[in-house]
């Protein structure tokens, strides 16, 4: 099958895409923008550094802008994707039954079949397995108990793996993200030809939550 991926530049849409490549012809990543920064669907953190994440990976690179407004967000998504050669679409959802209706409806009503390679993995599992892939993940935002602002900008580790179990625990923390309480960014993976270099950041903290904002980066030669 030829497919789209929804790409947000985190660890779930890269790691997704990367397990779908292996059996099926990935033919576009795919990036909305919403100009909302509270979208219900879409990423928002860093999504322009997606641009660089799929030149790494050789793949054509759709993006298209939305308003980001609660339902229509969907019909720009919907407009974008009737306007390419695909039998498929490809998302990196593990447990959002929000996310995975919609999107869900939307193949359906354009003929496509979805494919959610992560949906309700184990967590811990899932995360171990990403790492193992090669995959070098950065914190783009946190917004949990127990996740401060030390955690912007750096990277998973089995030791933070630990940490978010310890928080899944003790706060029902979703190891994952999938409720929000962080966002991630993939900044190098072994199917990548080239890594992100991140030349200047700004780290954002109102007192419970904050963004690893990235100002400036580009594509270097390991």
């Amino acid at each position: 099958m030829r497919l789209a991926s929804l790409l947000s530049g985190g660890k779930d849409s890269v790691y997704a895409a990367h397990l779908m490549q292996r059996e099926h012809q990935l033919s576009y990543m795919v990036s909305m923008k919403p100009e909302n920064p509270n979208s219900y669907m879409f990423h928002t953190v860093n999504i322009d550094v997606t641009r660089l994440q799929a030149e790494a990976w050789g793949i054509p690179y759709v993006e298209a802008k939305t308003e980001g407004e609660k339902e229509n967000e969907l019909d720009d998504l919907k407009e974008t994707l009737s306007t390419l050669d695909i039998d498929g679409v490809i998302t990196g959802a593990i447990a959002s039954k929000y996310q995975a209706d919609r999107v869900n409806r939307l193949c359906h009503e354009l003929g496509l079949t979805h494919l959610s390679p992560l949906w309700a993995r184990d967590r811990e599992q899932l995360l171990h397995e990403m790492l193992s892939s090669g995959m070098q993940i950065i914190f783009s935002a946190v917004a949990a108990h127990g996740l401060d602002q030390s955690w912007l900008g750096e990277p998973l580790t089995p030791e933070r793996i630990t940490k978010l179990r310890n928080l899944n625990d003790r706060f029902g923390v979703d190891m994952c993200g999938e409720g929000g309480e962080y966002e991630s960014l993939v900044v190098d993976a072994p199917w990548f030809t080239r890594r992100i270099e991140i030349h200047e950041a700004e780290r954002t903290w109102d007192g419970v939550s904050g963004r690893y904002n990235i100002k400036k980066a580009q594509l270097v030669d390991r």
